[in-house]
């Protein structure tokens, strides 16, 4: 599993656990969903980069062989 999919995976646990915090006025459950989501969003946007980076260097590389 990529960085970007664990990212996402982590981001969308914590947006639940964080919907769970405040529907059951656990605000601990809730600072933790709010905390990885962030994390999950941080991961899932450095996953998105090194794709991006990966792509870029791949064309380039079938640019210079073609």
């Amino acid at each position: 599993m990529d960085q970007e999919t664990r990212g996402t995976i982590k981001k969308v646990t914590g947006r639940a656990k964080e919907a769970v915090g405040i529907v059951t006025a656990d605000s601990k459950l809730e600072k933790e969903g709010a905390r990885q989501r962030a994390e999950g969003s941080v991961q899932e946007s450095v996953g998105k980069a090194r794709r991006k980076v990966g792509e870029f260097v791949a064309d380039v590389g079938k640019a210079i062989k073609d």
